[in-house]
């Protein structure tokens, strides 16, 4: 697994970490880092023992606060470059999206513009009662293209989606949790340690209900001409024909914590 000076990796139990460092510009990304992100994350596929994926961003003080602006003037300042950009932005938020592990964005403090969108893209959203979120685009000129925010709209709904960009300002945690836009607000010395016994609870049960039930949100969320309902029943019929299925049933009977593999 490749890791960066900006983009850390490490596994703690059966959840793996993708960690922004860039704690001096609050987290914010270049695309140097939104490439070394999807090649933490191919990593975590591939290994079996990891069975969630939690993102976050070092220094206390920052989730991700969007692009790195001072590197707009090489990575964003003519058509092509803001085209290559977007396309580079758009493969890390869409395989974080449709990454098929659950993945939980643990936000503490800023989370601005890419950083929000990074956390649309994940599963689940807890963060401290310090967060902060916003979307500056409409302060800055910026366009946002269909994919992110059609993410959002499937979270906040369209009348918040529509608040958040025309106001562009920036919302506390509690509002952000009335929107819906996170899971759970928690204090600020509590996040790490309730994050990780979340991902425990999540890491304990049964892998193929989990991968099936994420992929079958996915396909309710598109539009209809284009769900696979085909690769629905075969992800459920899989659950079935499993060996976790006859251990979750033997378990239940004997009273005890069943044990999964995935298998």
């Amino acid at each position: 697994m490749t890791t960066t000076e900006k983009m850390l990796a490490r596994k703690d139990g059966r959840t793996g970490y993708v960690i922004f460092n860039n704690p001096e510009r609050h987290n914010a990304v270049s695309m140097e880092m939104w490439d070394a992100t999807r090649r933490i994350l191919d990593g975590y596929e591939k290994d079996g023992d990891v069975r969630v994926v939690v993102l976050t961003g070092a220094g206390g003080k920052a989730f991700v606060s969007g692009a790195d602006i001072s590197k707009f003037g090489a990575e964003r300042a003519t058509p092509e470059a803001v085209a290559a950009y977007n396309k580079m932005t758009e493969m890390a938020y869409g395989g974080i999206h449709d990454f098929p592990k659950p993945t939980i964005a643990m936000i503490d403090g800023y989370c601005i513009g890419g950083g929000l969108g990074l956390a649309a893209s994940c599963d689940m959203r807890i963060c401290s009662d310090k967060s902060r979120f916003a979307v500056p685009a409409a302060k800055l000129g910026l366009g946002y293209d269909y994919a992110g925010l059609r993410r959002l709209i499937d979270i906040v709904g369209p009348s918040f989606a529509k608040e958040i960009f025309f106001t562009a300002r920036q919302f506390d945690a509690e509002e952000a949790h009335t929107m819906g836009l996170v899971n759970r607000v928690v204090p600020a010395v509590e996040l790490a340690n309730y994050v990780k016994t979340y991902a425990d609870t999540i890491a304990d049960n049964a892998p193929l209900t989990i991968g099936s039930v994420k992929l079958i949100v996915g396909e309710i969320l598109k539009d209809e001409s284009a769900r696979d309902l085909g690769k629905v029943a075969a992800s459920v019929k899989r659950c079935f024909d499993s060996a976790d299925y006859v251990e979750g049933r033997t378990a239940f009977m004997e009273k005890r914590k069943p044990v999964f593999t995935g298998r």
